[in-house]
């Protein structure tokens, strides 16, 4: 999937400057991607260029100036022939953490231990996160009533499997830990077993 693409869905929400959509990508469309504030400008450039989005200046007085984006016809047209596209190819999992762990039997214990803690640390984060923007979307209302008034479902649906993805998450780290400690401590058992024992001297 084009860059873009997740640029145009997250335009849906209203206009928006490139700091805006940093900020956006991060608390929710992380959800199902990410891309560094960089990346977002030099995209919005392009899109600008090819007509699939039109920018406003909005003055201030003690900040810079800024540009805030908006989806022009033809970039809602886009995103319509976007989404009646075939996928081009089921999601599959693309981890480092996961290379690190089919690694562990013969690599650093310890460091595969420190990696899957710190991705159970950013997994609890970002469940809080998404917990918090839940809660938002809903406004004191139920899902059902949820769906059955708003505008638009699809920020909710996204935001749903974010919180499902992070609670997978961290429940997998919970157990790969138990067997990572389990398998360090016998490991350290069998170490100091084969240690060659000191001898008394007469």
């Amino acid at each position: 999937m084009a860059l873009r693409n997740a640029v145009m869905a997250a335009l849906l929400e209203g206009e928006a400057s490139g700091w805006d959509l940093a900020k956006g990508f991060d608390s929710s469309v992380a959800n199902f991607w990410t891309a560094t504030p960089q990346q977002i400008y030099r995209e919005l450039e392009r899109m600008e260029r090819e007509g699939l989005v039109a920018a406003r200046v909005v003055q201030q007085e003690r900040r810079p100036n800024k540009r805030l984006f908006s989806l022009t016809e033809a970039g809602y047209a886009a995103l319509r022939d976007y989404t009646a596209a075939d996928l081009a190819r089921p999601t599959i999992i693309r981890d480092e953490l996961l290379v690190k762990v089919q690694s562990a039997d013969v690599g650093d214990l310890e460091g595969v231990r420190a990696a899957v803690e710190t991705q159970m640390e950013w997994s609890a984060a970002r469940l809080a996160r998404c917990e918090r923007g839940r809660a938002k979307l809903l406004d004191g209302r139920t899902e059902e009533e949820y769906f059955a008034g708003a505008e638009r479902v699809g920020p909710y649906l996204t935001l749903l499997r974010g919180i499902a993805f992070e609670r997978e998450n961290l429940q997998w780290c919970e157990t790969a830990l138990k067997v990572l400690r389990q398998r360090s401590a016998a490991a350290g058992a069998a170490r100091a077993a084969a240690a060659p024992r000191s001898r008394s001297r007469p």
